[in-house]
């Protein structure tokens, strides 16, 4: 139930818009609708959308709000019922088979679950919420190496979708790997900076970078035929100095990541084009890097400190906080550097 909300959101902010065009005023119905699920009288949200179909059979956008209610009213086998005939429709969208999967999810029924989703990612093979979603079924049902290459599959083919790279970045945290959790992790946060899992994320980062800097061999076990994690590898360990006599904090994490970025457009950024990167170098030229550095990991090493630095630092706090509520991070597509197998 955790990501409900954005997903109640969504689906009734899409549908609005079309149903304008419908008649009967669906337009209401939908309102009238998403307010009950709003206060969790699931029961009502029912009927007020069977009433509407009664006029509108054929309504997709009916439908799948209907779909939803009764996957939240936990009534799956009407949803079922409902939701079943959403893969025979041309006018199928990513969300007729989104909300179909959650209904099978909620059932346990892996197999046609599965099979539903290899047909929507027949039909929609650049959606980054098919691939999110199949991945977790495929986690919860301990394919573990298949989850991976589906949120990777889902990272390479729909970039800015967060949802992958949440689910990558603590896969990669709990194996040896050093690096991809720290880059996956990074962009998640730039992403969706302000939710519940955003902290969790930040927490992980700093903890990966713990885990980067504790062995003294930084190459140990790290995939290094992979030019791009090798030259990450190589620049982290040029700037190392700066931790072995501080340890892990906010203060020497923006002392080894200022160096880094300077390094990393002096010898790799043509080679590896990198969004992330480029959006460290704005803020560097900008005053605000130290800043996003309190600001990713600040809060998970020491809240206190962290309030107390934003106190201290109010300027140039106030300077950054507004920038990143105003600034809309975006991955360009081909900037996938991953060679998971």
């Amino acid at each position: 139930m955790k990501h409900l909300l954005p997903v109640v959101g969504f689906l009734f902010a899409v549908h609005t818009t079309q149903a304008q065009q419908e008649p009967g005023d669906l337009k209401s119905v939908q309102e009238t609708a998403k307010s009950y699920i709003k206060q969790g009288d699931y029961s009502n949200a029912v009927l007020v959308l069977n009433r509407a179909l009664q006029n509108n059979s054929d309504n997709l956008e009916l439908q799948k709000d209907l779909a939803f209610a009764y996957y939240l009213n936990r009534d799956y086998a009407h949803g079922l019922e409902v939701a079943k005939k959403f893969p025979e429709r041309s006018d199928a969208d990513v969300q007729s088979f989104q909300v179909l999967g959650m209904l099978y999810k909620a059932i346990e029924e892996v197999k046609d679950c599965e099979k539903m989703y290899k047909a929507a990612l027949k039909k929609f093979p650049n959606s980054g919420t098919l691939y999110n979603e199949y991945g977790e079924m495929m986690w919860s049902k301990k394919a573990f190496s298949d989850a991976i290459k589906l949120w990777e599959k889902g990272i390479e083919t729909d970039p800015n979708y967060s949802g992958n790279y949440y689910n990558a970045a603590k896969y990669y945290y709990f194996t040896p790997d050093k690096v991809w959790a720290l880059i996956y992790g990074e962009i998640f946060v730039n992403l969706e900076s302000y939710s519940k899992r955003t902290a969790e994320i930040k927490n992980i980062l700093l903890d990966g970078y713990k885990k980067l800097f504790t062995d003294a061999n930084i190459y140990k076990d790290q995939d290094t035929k992979n030019e791009f994690v090798k030259a990450f590898l190589d620049g982290m360990k040029a700037q190392s100095s700066f931790i072995s006599t501080s340890g892990v904090t906010p203060e020497t994490l923006s002392a080894v990541r200022t160096k880094f970025i300077l390094d990393w457009f002096s010898k790799n950024a043509t080679k590896f084009p990198f969004r992330l990167y480029e959006h460290h170098q704005q803020l560097l030229k900008s005053g605000m890097f130290d800043a996003y550095n309190q600001w990713v990991f600040g809060t998970a090493s020491n809240l206190p400190a962290y309030e107390n630095w934003t106190k201290t630092h109010q300027e140039e706090y106030n300077k950054f906080d507004y920038f990143q509520h105003n600034r809309v991070f975006k991955l360009p597509a081909g900037q996938y550097y991953q060679t998971i197998k």
